[in-house]
């Protein structure tokens, strides 16, 4: 830290760049969003921490992504509600570091939380019989745990070479957040190790769960297409819809942004991609599992008429 001659200490964020009345109208939706997300998240762990009927592995996992849909919107939106108010923002050196380290800590969480909720249906269509005596409370626990962790550790690797860059100007980041490739690129620095680096570990943690998650997808369309009954598949079919629902949303976003070629794609559609994973698509997972999912529809019943019934 002490060779560390960094001279910029405020990052300048310019959020949008839309008109003020744009921005304007932006600002109440985004609140509403984010308030709603929020409320949706803690719903679902409310509900499936007080309902027997949702004690099981599959709803033990949704409740672990429900909280971390509520750190990713959490380290973001309040930048970018204060930045549509005041149409610009800015961010300490420190700051910055703080939103980079939970920004990916949620990330790579959610992608190794979405990869054990495939796993938990490859083995509850695939292997029904064996689905309690492997799916253990134990077990749920340790891939939750183990999730969370990784998680929390990958982030670790990257902020302390970061810490060694130079920043000596300028200090304009054109986006809403303290991202780490447009902050890559206001270095005086050589940035090939932390490039280096970040591709070490974002490639194995996209690439190793995308294959784990495609396979077992595979092994359960195979699975689900031998069930003999119509009214079987259509429910084998429902149990993982929501999911791979979810799954393509988060991914094809993060691909948008992080995978594909960046010459020809402007700044603003990178932003608005962003503003998708980090802001909308943690209110539309709870959404499209409350939706699709009769257990979750049927405990909300049950939960309101309980508590009309307690009022009269």
């Amino acid at each position: 830290m002490e060779k560390n001659v960094t001279a910029v200490r405020v990052f300048i964020l310019l959020g949008f760049q839309a008109s003020q009345t744009l921005e304007g109208f932006m600002f109440f939706p985004l609140v509403v969003v984010y308030c709603f997300t929020i409320l949706m998240n803690l719903l679902i762990i409310a509900l499936v921490s007080t309902s027997k009927n949702l004690h099981t592995p599959m709803y033990f996992f949704l409740t672990q992504l429900s909280m971390n849909d509520i750190i990713l919107p959490t380290d973001i939106a309040p930048n970018i509600l204060y930045i549509l108010i005041y149409h610009r923002g800015s961010i300490t050196f420190v700051g910055c570091m703080i939103e980079i380290f939970f920004f990916g800590f949620s990330e790579a969480s959610e992608c190794l939380l979405l990869t054990v909720m495939s796993y938990d249906r490859y083995v509850a269509i695939c292997n029904p019989l064996r689905y309690t005596s492997i799916m253990t409370s134990t077990y749920c626990v340790i891939l939750a745990v183990t999730s969370w962790f990784i998680g929390f550790c990958i982030p670790q690797f990257v902020i302390p070479t970061i810490l060694q860059l130079n920043f000596c100007g300028p200090n304009i980041i054109d986006h809403f957040f303290c991202d780490l490739v447009p902050l890559l690129e206001l270095s005086c620095s050589d940035t090939y190790v932390i490039q280096i680096e970040f591709l070490i570990f974002s490639i194995p943690l996209i690439l190793i769960p995308v294959i784990i998650i495609i396979f077992s997808y595979t092994k359960i369309i195979v699975t689900t297409l031998r069930i003999p009954s119509n009214t079987g598949r259509q429910k084998a079919f429902s149990t993982c819809s929501s999911h791979l629902i979810v799954v393509s949303i988060f991914y094809w976003t993060i691909f948008g942004v992080y995978v594909l070629p960046t010459k020809g794609k402007s700044s603003t559609i990178s932003k608005i991609l962003s503003l998708l994973y980090t802001v909308f698509t943690p209110l539309i997972n709870p959404i499209i599992y409350s939706l699709k999912n009769n257990d979750i529809k049927e405990t909300i019943k049950t939960q309101v008429l309980k508590h009309l019934r307690r009022s009269r």
